[in-house]
């Protein structure tokens, strides 16, 4: 049975209602340890204010979110999302971040060319990896369903990750979502091949077997038909030491409720699912 101490939140998963300074101090008030904010949280209050808050509460990060987003229709809008990349890189340092997560784009609007959009995730990654690592952050490829491979993400499987990380080489490893990975039949031998050197996060959340819409209904851990529990005891065979972050994108439950509520029950959840 895994520890509050290895509990971290997503701050995603109590957006709707809720501002950054809110969350950060409920999450501490409920004794769990670590946050996991987005880009767009961080920019409500400023870098150096989230930073201030998040260590004065004694929080940790386990990662941040995201970077990523590489393929553009022209050089121009590519380079844009380079340099949108630095400034993630700059806040994960502040932060102290495990790492930068990085989602990792979608096809360009109008284009149909899959394999130059993969091109320019791996060149984006490969161009980014240099000033992360200078920077001393971790970047974490994080695969996303198949199902968002038109608009969110071009890699869709670890294994397609872990082939990235392998060219590129560095300090860049992988984002283990078992929301987007669960189905995958080889994703035992991805573990494995990951090992501890290339898995930097540990994302949980569950899937609805009657899911009402692909983006904005995950379920809470226990509530749907992922092994949770048997993924994580894979990640951890490898050594995998780092945080459990609860990543909840529900619009039509779990955004509605209150965030005490939640929160109890990602700890329960966490306690008896996972």
């Amino acid at each position: 049975m895994p520890e509050t101490s290895q509990l971290s939140i997503n701050l995603a998963t109590v957006r709707a209602r809720y501002e950054i300074g809110e969350i950060l101090d409920a999450v501490a008030r409920h004794g769990i340890p670590a946050v996991a904010p987005w880009r767009d949280q961080i920019a409500s209050i400023g870098l150096k204010e989230t930073s201030k808050r998040i260590r004065d509460l004694g929080l940790k990060v386990s990662g941040v979110c995201r970077g990523g987003m590489f393929p553009a229709a022209d050089k121009a809008a590519y380079e844009a999302n380079l340099e949108d990349n630095v400034r993630a890189v700059e806040e994960a340092a502040e932060l102290d971040a495990a790492c930068l997560v990085l989602v990792v784009g979608g096809i360009p609007e109008g284009s149909r060319d899959l394999a130059g959009a993969r091109r320019q995730v791996r060149d984006g990654i490969a161009w980014l990896e240099e000033r992360a690592s200078a920077a001393g952050v971790r970047l974490a490829i994080e695969p996303l369903h198949p199902m968002y491979c038109a608009d969110r993400a071009v890699v869709n499987t670890m294994g397609h990750a872990l082939d990235i990380c392998e060219d590129v080489g560095g300090n860049v490893g992988v984002a283990c979502d078992v929301y987007h990975v669960w189905w995958d039949p080889d994703l035992d031998a991805q573990i494995r091949r990951a090992g501890k050197a290339k898995l930097h996060a540990f994302h949980i959340c569950d899937w609805l077997r009657d899911t009402r819409d692909l983006l904005l209904d995950r379920g809470m851990m226990g509530d749907g038909v992922i092994d949770i529990r048997g993924i994580r005891e894979k990640v951890e065979a490898e050594g995998f030491d780092g945080f459990h972050e609860v990543e909840i994108f529900s619009r039509d439950d779990w955004w509605k409720r209150d965030i005490d509520e939640v929160l109890s029950t990602c700890i329960e959840r966490h306690k008896s699912c996972c």
